[in-house]
Order: structure tokens, then sequence, then C-alpha cells
């Protein structure tokens, strides 16, 4: 167990790295962040930080050393990185939860192993496999790389009059994965935690708005069933046991409707605290960043309990100049991740709104 005063390390310096680092700091930790980014945002509120590569072997072992334990804003951290830091130093969560995360074909093909419902998908290694895959999957369908995905990024829609050439083409004709498309009601996710010792805590489901594919709006309780619910949460309790998980997870899931029933339909897990999760800060007993700190220290699980109806928006880009009148609105929580420069698609800050569960 990690004890108050000791330091927590952290890799990678955005907004992520930031809010953990605030969260440990509340929580009696020194915290040290590791960035090859001498603009991250993390470095205004940790207690030292390290500027160098993900792949310079002799920074990464000062700076294991330089910790009692080492967990991570992102899932993208090389293999290889976290290879050396675990020689050194503990690192959650484990290495196991990065590589199954940083491939989406041995993510859905893990997530479907335990019997989970995923979307069909097949392996696409060129223009002549995608042609073979679309005569099994059909389309409409999602074509996406294997690897470094995020926002909408690495991947693109296949329909029926689409060229596979030209699908091929558009993800930089790198290795792929096809996904059948879901038709689905609406986005959800469950974010949870798990300690070491197999504690397990969840949050409420949400429901989940994008814009131009990056996450505009989350609104808890996420208007499902009780059973809807509990079965989103089974889910992410089983993959997270199931990867010996420590630390806070996502599970991002779609909502399918029909037959007067419900049904949910995984689309991919992201081991690290969550922006579907940001809500937690400011709409819940435990955040999930204090939830995190918590669970990587070995330290007792925080409650989770909701405060009320909640809706978390994304600012981005400009919509940060907003700050002002944010400010002026009752019951409204603003956080600013202290990046300089407002661009097109940059996440800014989130405002969390809370409601009473009648209004």
């Amino acid at each position: 167990m990690v004890r108050p005063g000791s330091t927590l390390g952290i890799l990678g310096g955005g907004q992520l790295g930031r809010m953990i680092a605030m969260a440990a700091a509340q929580l009696g930790l020194r915290t040290h962040v590791y960035s090859p980014d001498e603009d991250s945002p993390a470095f205004d509120v940790c207690t030292e930080h390290t500027i160098a590569a993900y792949e310079d072997e002799t920074a990464l072992i000062r700076f294991a050393k330089a910790v009692d334990v080492v967990t991570y804003e992102f899932e993208n951290v090389p293999g290889a990185t976290a290879a050396i830091l675990g020689a050194h130093t503990p690192i959650a969560p484990n290495a196991r939860s990065l590589a199954v995360s940083q491939d989406r074909l041995e993510e859905k093909t893990f997530i479907a192993g335990l019997g989970i419902p995923v979307a069909p998908f097949a392996e696409v290694s060129g223009e002549a496999q995608l042609v073979d895959a679309l005569k099994t999957i059909g389309a409409p369908a999602v074509l996406k790389t294997r690897r470094f995905g995020y926002d909408g990024k690495g991947q693109t829609m296949i329909r029926p009059e689409t060229d596979p050439a030209a699908a091929w083409a558009a993800v930089g004709r790198a290795p792929s994965i096809l996904e059948g498309f879901v038709p689905f009601e609406r986005e959800v996710s469950v974010v949870a935690a798990r300690t070491a010792s197999g504690e397990f805590a969840a949050y409420d489901l949400c429901a989940n708005e994008h814009r131009h594919h990056i996450l505009d709006t989350t609104r808890v309780p996420a208007g499902v069933s009780a059973a809807t619910e509990q079965q989103a949460v089974d889910i992410a309790r089983t993959i997270a046991d199931a990867l010996d998980y420590v630390g806070v997870l996502a599970v991002e899931m779609f909502l399918v409707t029909g037959d007067g029933g419900e049904r949910l339909v995984v689309n991919e897990i992201a081991p690290r605290v969550h922006n579907s999760g940001h809500w937690t800060l400011g709409g819940a007993v435990t955040s999930q960043f204090e939830q995190h700190v918590r669970a990587v220290c070995g330290w007792p699980l925080g409650e989770t309990t909701r405060l009320g109806r909640v809706e978390m928006q994304n600012l981005i880009g400009r919509d940060v100049e907003a700050w002002d009148r944010i400010l002026a609105e009752p019951g409204a929580h603003l956080h600013l991740y202290g990046k300089a420069e407002a661009r097109a698609g940059r996440k800014m800050g989130h405002v969390t709104r809370v409601f009473s569960e009648k209004a």
C-alpha cells in the first residue's frame, strides 16, 4: 500500500494527468508527471515533472526510481515504456490491460471471448481481405485502424455504394478491423474502479452524445431500465476481473432497442480515467480521479453515489470563451485545463451541472 506523503508517478501530462495530480494532492500525495511535451497542462499542478521522450530509457528509469507507483492518463503507452517502468516500480493498470486496449482486433477478440456481445468483426490487412470481410459482414460497416485511433480518427464508414479501395485508402492502408454497424439508440458507458484485492465499485451508467466524433455531453442517469443498468455494471466487472485490472476504467457500449426490449453491445474499453466520467467531478461523492488514485495506491474505494441528476458538457475550442457566463450559473462546476491556445476540436475544459432529481 502506498502511504500519504509518497509520490505518484503519472505518465502523460494532459488534462487527465492534471486532474489525477490535483486529486492526489488532496489526498496528501506528491506527484511526478512524465511527458515529452514541455507545455503539458499537468505540469502546472504537480510536485515535480520530467520532460523526456517515452523511448528515453535513462529518463524512464530515473523517473521510476523517484516514485512509489506509476499510472498513466492515456492507453497508447508504448509497450517497451511500460516494461522499463515495471521493472523498477509498480505500474497500474497492468501491461495486459494496455495491450488489449491498444489493438482493436485484440480488444474485440478478448471481449467476445468473455461471452460479452460485440459488433460482428473481421481482421483486415489489405484491400482483398476487406472485400472478403464485406461479403461476410455486409454494409453499412465501419473500417477502423487497429491502433492509435481516437475521437473519430483512423476510421471510415462503409456504405453499400462505397468503393472498398477508397475506404482502404482512407485509413492509410494500415492494419485494420471491419466492424458491422450497430443500429444503436444511444451510446452509454460505465466508469468503474477495481483494486488489486478485487474490490470493485461502479458509477451510474451515463448516456453520451458526440459532436464531430468528440464527446460533447454526458447525462446521468442514462434513462435505461434497472436490468440494463445492472447488466452494464456486470459487463464492466467481468472485463476488469478478467484483466486483473487496477484503477479506473471505462466501458463504452451501444444501447440497442427494439421489440420492446433493450440490449447492450460493447464498443470499446479505455484503461484510464475517461471523458464520460468527468461528471463525477462535482456530480458524485467521489470523483473518478480520486477513485483512480485510491485504486492504484491500494486504498479503499470511495462512495460512488450520484449527487443528483447530472449533465457534463465538454468545452471544445472556442466554447471555452463562455467561461465567465458559466461561472455565473447556479449549480455549475467549471473546470479549465490550463491550455494556452483554443483550437478547433481541442478539449479546453468542461462544465458539470448538477440538478435535483425532480428538476
